[in-house]
């Protein structure tokens, strides 16, 4: 049973960690400028990769028997990785915005190698973990390629 409350635990953390990325794309997205619109549109697609991933997070939470966290980080081992990050999605101009979500996602990858790493999560989590780290890599380099690629 401790292994079951174990693996929701981490579970709910990435939950938390993407509703805090929802959260900070959607506020990045408002302090954007209009000519800035390729930006809110890659936002608003990483916004929609964060409500895929918590949905599923989530039925496996739900699949374990526990809660599912619906809140942003407050609580929790995984989210000291993110702690900081809610307040650095500001700036108003394009580089600032951009190193902010670039910290926002290198934040992000560090909250889900810490999950990968938790003793005795089972095989079949710890490979939907593993995808969606992948898959968040590549948005961390798409944020990344843009970031460098301002003057």
């Amino acid at each position: 049973m401790k292994t079951t409350t174990e693996t929701a635990e981490v579970l709910n953390d990435l939950i938390q960690i993407n509703n805090d990325r929802i959260e900070g794309y959607e506020k990045a997205r408002q302090e954007l400028k209009d000519e800035d619109a390729d930006l809110k549109t890659l936002f608003l697609n990483m916004i929609g990769e964060s409500q895929k991933y918590k949905m599923a997070l989530a039925t496996e939470v739900s699949a374990l028997g526990e809660d599912i966290e619906t809140g942003t980080t407050n609580s929790g081992k995984i989210y000291r990785a993110w702690m900081d990050v809610k307040a650095l999605f500001t700036g108003h101009d394009r580089k600032t915005v951009l190193n902010n979500c670039e910290f926002g996602e290198d934040a992000a990858q560090n909250a889900y190698k810490m999950a990968l790493e938790a003793d005795d999560i089972p095989s079949n989590i710890r490979e939907l973990i593993s995808d969606q780290k992948a898959a968040l890599r590549v948005s961390h380099d798409e944020i990344k390629r843009l970031r460098d690629a301002q003057a």
